[in-house]
């Protein structure tokens, strides 16, 4: 056997030892984040018996907008009043499903048939432009969680989402997320978006209403009835055509 050929064999001996090792360590790598986030998440689990009557809590997201004010004294003050949802205007929870989640009745928190078409659509565009999140997963995001997009918190979402599922019916999801949902900076809850763009109750909203709050969604400080851009304008006509 010439030096080179033992030289080669050495070489590939030490490089299968070094993938070994990479491929141990990223395992154990792996267990340990697991192990962490298993951890956090029984630290977060709701207890649901909380949220299946009673008065709306604020959520996570309306909380980190009031530590945020204090840091930008120019935002408006919080504007945030829930309601039961028997005191929501039905057009409004017509609208809303149509804008966000037309089979919202008929899935367990899951859309796959909304991820696919998202997933679709964003390829085509070559950028993210919709996520596919269902109304009981925009819940969650809102009350228990973040903004972020990394995956853990995505992760996060998708069992979140499974347990409340389980435990709420889907009356009361849907007065979760009309109380907790943002209609423009600061502005929390229909009630609060009722009254702030004209001087109303959310029990008494128009259709036409109905729909230009829906349309504000999912990007409420840029689109909204207040500033009435041309992606608002559009998505009210594409909202009204399917009501």
């Amino acid at each position: 056997m010439s030096f080179y050929s033992l030289k080669l064999r050495l070489y590939e001996f030490l490089s299968a030892r070094t993938s070994i090792r990479i491929i141990r360590w990223s395992l154990r790598i792996l267990l340990l984040v697991f192990i962490m986030d298993t951890g956090y998440l029984i630290g977060i689990w709701p207890d649901w018996s909380l949220y299946q009557e009673g008065p709306v809590q604020q959520s996570n997201f309306i909380r980190q907008y009031i530590f945020e004010q204090y840091q930008n004294p120019g935002w408006r003050n919080l504007r945030w009043k829930p309601k039961p949802i028997s005191k929501i205007s039905r057009h409004m929870v017509r609208a809303l499903i149509v804008a966000e989640d037309a089979r919202f009745y008929s899935h367990s928190g899951i859309d796959m048939e909304a991820l696919q078409s998202a997933m679709e659509y964003n390829l085509s565009e070559k950028r993210l432009v919709y996520g596919g999140s269902t109304i009981s997963q925009q819940t969650v995001k809102n009350i228990f969680l973040s903004a972020s997009r990394n995956p853990l918190r995505k992760w996060h979402e998708l069992l979140l989402t499974i347990g409340m599922e389980r435990n709420l019916t889907k009356k009361r999801i849907l007065e979760l997320y009309l109380n907790v949902v943002e209609f423009g900076r600061g502005i929390y809850g229909v009630e609060a978006a009722a009254r702030f763009y004209w001087g109303k109750s959310a029990s008494r909203l128009t259709v036409r209403q109905a729909i230009e709050l829906a349309a504000s969604l999912p990007s409420p400080v840029r689109h909204n009835p207040a500033t009435r851009t041309k992606s608002f304008k559009k998505r009210v006509k594409k909202i009204n055509r399917y009501f």
